[in-house]
């Protein structure tokens, strides 16, 4: 059985998609922090938002290298 070629062609959209997302989402934990007492709640949303920030970090490295390999396609 062969396997499928590998079609890069919608990853820079894919990825761009997660990127939206995640700031999406970072926005709304800021929003929640802000109206929040609680402050475990305020902890936990700070910290969720660090590791998101450090995947947007690793989500623009690889937009940036899969945009370079499909220019080096063209």
């Amino acid at each position: 059985m062969k396997s499928k070629p590998d079609d890069r062609r919608d990853n820079v959209k894919k990825i761009q998609k997660h990127i939206d997302s995640t700031i999406r989402n970072m926005e709304m934990a800021e929003e929640m922090i802000a109206e929040t007492s609680n402050p475990k709640t305020k902890e936990e949303l700070i910290e969720k938002n660090k590791r998101r920030e450090a995947a947007l970090s690793g989500m623009r490295r690889e937009i940036k290298d899969e945009a370079d390999w499909q220019e080096k396609r063209k």
